[in-house]
């Protein structure tokens, strides 16, 4: 799962930094992990099916991250420190994002 390897991807062996210089709160992280996860997902649908996918990736991320008025690099300092600064918050916001999804999953189910 993409959000797996971005967790994995950020070192936790830094020693504890100070907040970045623009902070996501707890619920900003979900909302911006939430539309990650979209479009990874729509990415491998696509590349399933054959599907061209050449520089979808990076318009996607740049319309998300223009979203929510960050950048990239903001977005990964964020999961950083997470990650190395506040890992119980992290957690929670891991389960918040699962949760959404599952929820999600649950609606489709019943619409069948």
């Amino acid at each position: 799962m993409t959000m797996l390897l971005l967790l994995i991807a950020c070192d936790n062996d830094k020693s504890k930094e100070g907040a970045p210089s623009i902070l996501l709160t707890e619920q900003q992280m979900v909302d911006v992990m939430i539309d990650v996860q979209i479009i990874e997902q729509s990415i491998n649908y696509r590349r399933g099916r054959n599907q061209s996918v050449t520089n979808l990736k990076q318009r996607a991320y740049d319309t998300i991250f223009s979203h929510y008025g960050i950048t990239d690099s903001i977005f990964i300092e964020n999961l950083n420190y997470y990650n190395t600064n506040d890992l119980p918050k992290m957690k929670s916001i891991v389960d918040s994002v699962n949760a959404y999804f599952t929820t999600k999953q649950e609606e489709i189910k019943k619409k069948k």
